[in-house]
């Protein structure tokens, strides 16, 4: 009865710690292959997604009624954008969209994808916030590296962490190669991981924010695709 009695104080400190549903970090690509109008766009695609009705809802509908949120973008180096925001309502939806837009590039260089998802899984451990869950959402349009730790090793070492990591491939149709599921094959095998894991593919720029928006709702709602692999056309 005491080890009883133990083990149900300890899953309700634990419990009581949670204070959300979703730990989840926003991987943007800014590297040299992103332009400032495409910075632009990615931040806008982001901004009106998780303002999105159905996006709010979704939110709405998790056991704790929030997420956490922070949007990186990643190059040679990574800049926190947008940071840590618990989102819970319309309001601070629209304030953490707000605070995407007004802030200058601040990454830049070529790809370094594994120091990238390690900077991911610093934010989460850092932060104020202790969610049920934990993603990290990469976002890019190649699947080289140019410095840093090999993306397996860091890949290995967030998932060790209990991290599961989506990857949303911006597809480039002039890029050979690319198109026809190169890139999506590329991180099915190097980034993603961890229950639940899956690719949600941009096939281009138009399909982008919806892209964004479908990958958002089955994050926070803790679905999966019908295929680990699907595109937003």
């Amino acid at each position: 009865m005491r080890w009883m009695i133990l083990a149900a104080g300890l899953w309700a400190g634990t419990a009581a710690a949670q204070d959300t549903d979703l730990e989840l970090v926003l991987l943007a690509d800014a590297s040299g292959s992103i332009d400032a109008t495409e910075i632009a766009f990615q931040r806008q695609g982001y901004a009106s997604a998780i303002t999105d009705p159905e996006v709010l809802a979704a939110i709405a509908n998790t056991a704790y009624g929030s997420i956490a949120v922070t949007y990186v973008e990643w190059a040679a180096n990574t800049a926190v954008v947008a940071d840590w925001q618990k989102i819970d309502s319309a309001e601070t939806a629209a304030a953490f969209a707000a605070s995407l837009l007004d802030k200058p590039r601040q990454a830049y260089g070529r790809n370094a994808i594994g120091s990238a998802l390690l900077d991911a899984l610093r934010l989460m451990d850092t932060n104020a916030h202790d969610g049920w869950r934990r993603v990290i959402d990469f976002s890019g349009d190649s699947a080289n590296s140019y410095s840093g730790p090999p993306i397996r090793e860091a890949r290995d070492q967030v998932l060790a962490a209990g991290v599961t990591i989506n990857a949303l491939p911006i597809l480039r149709p002039t890029d050979p190669g690319r198109a026809h599921g190169g890139l999506e094959a590329r991180y099915e095998e190097l980034i993603v991981g961890g229950p639940g894991a899956f690719v949600v593919t941009a096939e281009n720029r138009a399909s982008f924010a919806e892209a964004v928006k479908r990958k958002l709702i089955l994050e926070i709602s803790g679905r999966e695709p019908a295929r680990r692999m699907a595109r937003a056309e």
